[in-house]
């Protein structure tokens, strides 16, 4: 009976053994699940933003325009310049992409230039000037086929001649001041806050041409969310914000170009091709907001 008696213990034995094997193999499963979270966790917790962005300091003021008027320095009504600081009236690619420049990043070798803000007849420069890229204003399945700017593309957006509101783009309106409407000239800020210009330039690049007469018409704004059979090469939609010192009456203000609707922006694409290129396959594709060094915030 003694030698019998573990014998008659051993399916309580094996069922002991069987419940610490499947706790076990639970245990393991939550382990790696719990790995797999934490893994997965940047990707979880990313903005989902399409966008990059460079925010630049003023570098220098000059009458030149090397999109408009290349080759004819002084040819050109007061400009304030931002990114490269080597740009002037006879500037090209090859002068931009070994210069320094102002902006965050500092691969960002670009030229930026906007008419020079005047109060009272004195030139105001922006106390903050962030130039963003997005991916926006198409549908989803057109930002994921997003493709790089081609460097060396130069494009104008807004309306430099301008006659009134109806023929501009701009838009101006104060920081931390909503309860002021936004509208297409000046609008009076509070004391305290600043006074502000946005403007959007077109996305949707014909695929062949860096420059054309205008200046323009190689691109073009995108059309019931898609970019339209003449133009179908989405990239990155550049938008320019301007954030300006100044508050109050707007009559004290006017631009090298004329009222707040004549707004215009110059841009000169001189970003490391490959690094363009990365942060629309990290950022803009996947729709996933980055900071300044093109990696999500």
């Amino acid at each position: 009976m003694d030698r019998a008696a573990p014998l008659s213990h051993l399916p309580r034995r094996l069922r002991l053994v069987t419940a610490i094997g499947a706790l076990l193999a639970l245990l393991g499963t939550y382990l790696v699940s719990t790995t797999d979270r934490a893994d997965a966790a940047p990707v979880a917790n990313v903005i989902r933003v399409a966008e990059f962005p460079a925010d630049c300091t003023y570098s220098h003021r000059l009458p030149d325009d090397p999109i408009v008027f290349p080759g004819l320095p002084g040819a050109s009504h007061m400009h304030s310049f931002f990114g490269s600081t080597v740009t002037n009236g006879n500037t090209t690619l090859p002068d931009l992409v070994k210069s320094t420049s102002t902006c965050n990043p500092a691969v960002d070798v670009s030229s930026y230039w906007v008419p020079t803000l005047y109060r009272d007849n004195v030139p105001v420069e922006p106390a903050i000037a962030t130039f963003y890229y997005l991916g926006e204003g198409v549908r989803s399945d057109v930002v994921a086929n997003t493709q790089p700017l081609p460097q060396g593309l130069r494009l104008v957006a807004g309306n430099a001649k301008a006659t009134g509101p109806n023929d501009s783009i701009a838009r101006w309106s104060c920081l931390h001041a909503g309860q002021v409407p936004p509208s297409k000239d000046f609008v009076n800020c509070p004391a305290g806050t600043m006074l502000e210009s946005y403007l959007d330039f077109p996305q949707c690049w014909n695929g062949r041409d860096l420059d054309s007469p205008d200046h323009k018409s190689h691109l073009a704004y995108p059309v019931n969310q898609a970019c339209p059979s003449t133009h179908p090469v989405h990239v990155p939609k550049l938008r320019q914000v301007l954030r300006y010192p100044v508050s109050g009456d707007p009559s004290h203000f006017r631009l090298a170009s004329g009222p707040g609707y004549t707004m215009h922006g110059d841009f000169f694409n001189a970003w490391p091709t490959a690094e363009m290129a990365r942060r629309v396959q990290d950022c803009i594709r996947p729709v996933i907001k980055c900071g300044h060094d093109g990696r999500p915030i």
